[in-house]
């Protein structure tokens, strides 16, 4: 095992990666955080340097921890050879097996399923896995009127269920609004996500509407691993095309950063992939795994 602490070996790294899209995005993100101030504090460990053959990202051993919170207990996994991936699993101190965490891989094998599920066994950890669709936003949004009054915020031409709707107030999510976040999303719902959804909105670029009160609407946020998530508007406010303004306003903004604007959706979120086809977002061959592992102690 070898902690890559660098900052020339970690950009050196980010080029590699880079070279190995799609399949490398998540643990790409998570380095591409690294190298631009770490707000999440992460670390980067892999088998060897400088040719590797798998590569783990993951939170600093003096990070705070909650051994329940695994949202913030995340682990993007890279490998060219899964031989190598097992043998990092293996290491004493790689993956903190006391917590419940979770790993995230694109990919068009169930290696990393099995793999990890073989190790994770031996330790008496529970897994389960959820798979999706990895998918790119386009680079170049389309242009037209400004619906957005900040500088920052491209001009998108929105079309609107009726002519007589005012332009929306698209700005950012702040910390206060993390709770209407937590309530919201289907992985959501408990202190340990509050405190992550909080955290990413601190760290991370967002997007939404609010209304004439001043209250979200419409959102999406950036994970950890620079992925773009949690699209949601409120039931009561849907069908005007404010998900796709925040979807490719938060695309534009990871792009003009340098970042690749990412995304994954579960199979069984139909509503979220009609949309996403809407605004002509690239669905790529890769399937997007999240495993969840849970200590037999922590169950």
């Amino acid at each position: 095992m070898l902690v890559l602490n660098c900052a020339t070996k970690l950009l050196t790294l980010e080029k590699v990666l880079k070279g190995h899209f799609p399949e490398s995005l998540k643990v790409y993100g998570a380095v591409m955080n690294i190298n631009r101030g770490n707000p999440f504090q992460k670390e980067v460990v892999l088998d060897s340097w400088p040719d590797f053959k798998a590569v783990i990202t993951r939170r600093q051993k003096e990070a705070e921890t909650d051994n329940l919170d695994h949202y913030t207990n995340g682990y993007a996994v890279f490998y060219k050879d899964v031989r190598a991936y097992r043998r990092l699993l293996e290491e004493r101190d790689v993956i903190n097996w006391d917590q419940v965490f979770h790993i995230q891989d694109t990919g068009l094998q169930r290696e990393l399923y099995d793999v990890s599920k073989a190790v994770a066994n031996s330790k008496r950890l529970d897994v389960k896995e959820y798979l999706g669709t990895l998918l790119f936003f386009p680079p170049s949004l389309q242009r037209g009127e400004v619906v957005g009054s900040h500088p920052e915020f491209p001009p998108l031409l929105l079309s609107f269920s009726s002519r007589r709707t005012s332009p929306p107030r698209l700005t950012y999510l702040s910390v206060a609004d993390a709770d209407l976040l937590n309530r919201t999303w289907s992985r959501g719902g408990n202190k340990q996500c509050l405190r992550y959804i909080a955290n990413l909105i601190s760290c991370f670029p967002s997007v939404c509407v609010r209304d004439e009160k001043g209250s979200p609407v419409s959102w999406s946020i950036t994970d950890q691993f620079a992925t773009m998530c949690h699209g949601y508007t409120l039931p009561e406010h849907r069908r005007k095309g404010y998900s796709r303004l925040v979807a490719l306003t938060l695309a534009w903004k990871l792009h003009s950063r340098g970042f690749p604007a990412q995304g994954n959706v579960l199979d069984d979120n139909v509503a979220s992939i009609s949309l996403l086809k809407t605004i002509k977002a690239e669905f790529l061959p890769c399937r997007f795994h999240r495993l969840i592992l849970t200590p037999a102690a922590l169950s």
